[in-house]
């Protein structure tokens, strides 16, 4: 069955940066776009970026453009989420995304910015 896990979420201080990692396994990810989307307290989730299946940048939301960059490693089955230059407004949990059959969802990892 289709499962993705996130890892890499952690407390980091405004400047700081992060990389996530979003395990991919029960279907070819080579085939497939993904995407990291994030949830604030409060908020509605939103899509932060997506790569299609060839590798290129698909979408990036303005407010992390330049500063965040989406990419993919197929022969790991991984995707990964560099963060940098973050800010205490990146706070948020992260999740990896993939529509396979049907949209899926990884469990989640906590991102924390704050000194």
């Amino acid at each position: 069955q289709v499962q993705l896990v996130e890892s890499g979420g952690g407390l980091v201080q405004p400047g700081g940066s992060l990389r996530l990692s979003c395990a991919a396994s029960g279907f070819i990810l080579s085939s497939y776009a993904m995407s990291w989307y994030r949830q604030a307290p409060g908020k509605e989730r939103e899509l932060v970026t997506s790569i299609s299946a060839a590798g290129g940048i698909s979408w990036t939301a303005t407010s992390v453009k330049g500063r965040f960059t989406i990419s993919r490693e197929n022969a790991k089955n991984t995707v990964y989420l560099q963060m940098n230059s973050l800010k205490p407004e990146d706070t948020a949990v992260y999740y990896c995304n993939a529509r396979v059959d049907r949209v899926y969802w990884g469990q989640g990892t906590q991102v924390t910015v704050s000194s």
